[in-house]
């Protein structure tokens, strides 16, 4: 099951990607000093990003755990 740990791996480290993104959006917004309202509905439009990535690493270390038992 080398091939489970691996792809969890994989799955996992593309949402740590995920996640470096969204900090870099979130940076930049932050950035710009935007008045209130804006930097929010900027900031609603990483959200989405930001769970996908997180959902995505989480999914991953899973099928690590999985891929460890199974071994």
């Amino acid at each position: 099951m080398k091939w489970l740990v691996w792809t969890g791996t994989g799955i996992t480290l593309l949402g740590c990607a995920g996640l470096i993104l969204s900090v870099i959006l979130i940076a930049r917004i932050r950035a710009e000093n935007l008045e209130d309202q804006a930097m929010r509905e900027r900031l609603n439009k990483v959200i989405p990003v930001n769970l996908g990535a997180l959902l995505c690493a989480a999914f991953g270390l899973m099928v690590v755990i999985i891929g460890l038992v199974l071994s």
